[in-house]
């Protein structure tokens, strides 16, 4: 059970990691509008907030490794 529940956990902030990653290339992101409840607006607004703190954490981490490199191209 505590498996399942962190798996679902770690699911979760991958995808909105992800989403993240995909508002920071593209502009893209969901339509929050058009959820018709406020609260639960204000809830994947704070989700997808979360998603870009970690994916600023990836970035800082993957800058400082040496197994990665940054190229411009």
């Amino acid at each position: 059970m505590f498996g399942t529940l962190t798996h679902l956990c770690l699911d979760a902030v991958l995808l909105s990691a992800f989403l993240a990653g995909v508002r920071r290339t593209t502009g893209l992101t969901p339509k929050l509008s058009d959820v018709p409840n406020k609260d639960i607006r204000q809830i994947l607004r704070s989700y997808l907030e979360f998603g870009e703190y970690v994916f600023d954490f990836a970035v800082v981490i993957f800058g400082r490794s040496s197994s990665f490199e940054r190229r411009r191209d």
